[in-house]
């Protein structure tokens, strides 16, 4: 059975900057977890905590989980992920997702069809700036540089400053089958929300037709997975279900539209179609709380270790033979040192 890795995910900040942030990530690289993340939504940004306060850190690895790619365009976040690189002395982790459409169009201003098509591009642009090889130059269906009109005087150039890696790893953001195979086939390694061991063998079988595409950068067995896992200690199971409901419902029934929701599809996929609809339906309605009622604990049970310790040592069995590389998980000091108990 493999060894489990931990990681700290920070996320994106609610209403105000989160309290307390520094003494959890060194708490976290005193227990030796592998590294700390932050996200973006339309709120914070990702890369400016990950920097502050990655600054105070001497070993975890730096991640964003995730950066949107609508946020910046391809060469502005290989700069961010060249500086970050440099600053944490090769601790940087680039975390990249396409987000939603209610997001990219509401927010970005921009248009959200084939999401693939702009990931793939949005890759391999970063790539050859690392790369440093030429000039750059791209020709594609979403980017094109340079920029063919304007001026005129656009100019292909080059990075001024050196990568510090060449290598330096990518992970993708996806839920759908053909996102995650994608993932498979262009990145280091995949950040999963709401996996669940249950359903490991349809991952796998997505991850498994990106590596056998011609020109895949990685095997399984160089792949990471790093999976997104609320945890949370507590003597009452139920209780501890409580606490995620709203959460759950909220991506079930409120993040996305109603028909283009991504999160609620991973649900459907693990035989929850008809709680889904249900969830949905009272979200959406204005009934926030009956709708998080609706969520059952069988499905809590598999996105998330809950209730004594005793029993969260038991699910990790099951974790521990899927695919997943790494857990990620929220939590006070308390429950980062006692998973660091259990895993590490």
């Amino acid at each position: 059975m493999k060894r489990l890795k931990l990681g700290f995910q920070i996320g994106y900040w609610g209403a105000q900057p989160p309290v307390g942030v520094e003494a959890l990530i060194a708490e976290a690289e005193r227990l030796g977890y592998d590294s700390v993340w932050t996200a973006e939504a339309y709120g914070s940004d990702a890369l400016t905590p990950l920097a502050w306060w990655g600054s105070q850190t001497e070993r975890l690895k730096l991640g964003t989980s995730i950066c949107q790619i609508s946020a910046r365009t391809p060469t502005a976040m290989a700069m961010a992920a060249i500086t970050m690189d440099h600053l944490s002395g090769g601790r940087f982790v680039l975390g990249l997702g396409a987000s939603g459409p209610q997001v990219v169009e509401g927010w970005y201003g921009q248009a959200y069809p084939r999401p693939l098509e702009r990931t793939r591009e949005y890759v391999d642009i970063i790539r050859r700036i690392l790369a440093r090889e030429e000039p750059l130059t791209y020709d594609g269906k979403q980017y094109t540089l340079p920029y063919p009109g304007g001026t005129g005087l656009g100019k292909p150039v080059r990075s001024i400053t050196h990568p510090l890696r060449a290598d330096l790893p990518i992970y993708l953001a996806s839920e759908g089958p053909k996102n995650v195979s994608l993932t498979a086939e262009i990145a280091d390694g995949w950040l999963a929300i709401y996996y669940a061991p249950t359903v490991d063998g349809f991952y796998r079988a997505a991850l498994d037709e990106g590596f056998a595409r011609p020109g895949a950068r990685c095997t399984a067995d160089t792949f990471e997975v790093a999976a997104t896992v609320p945890v949370i200690f507590h003597d009452d199971v139920d209780e501890a279900a409580d606490f995620l409901r709203p959460m759950l419902a909220l991506y079930i029934g409120g993040m996305g539209a109603k028909d283009v929701n991504f999160h609620a599809n991973v649900f459907g996929r693990m035989g929850y179609e008809a709680e889904v609809h249900a969830i949905q339906e009272l979200y959406l309605d204005g009934k926030k709380a009956e709708a998080a009622a609706a969520v059952p604990r069988s499905l809590i049970e598999q996105i998330a270790l809950i209730g004594p310790k005793e029993k969260i040592r038991d699910d990790l069995a099951a974790w521990q033979e899927s695919l997943v590389t790494t857990i990620l998980l929220y939590g006070d000091a308390p429950t980062l040192q006692q998973m660091a108990e259990l895993v590490l």
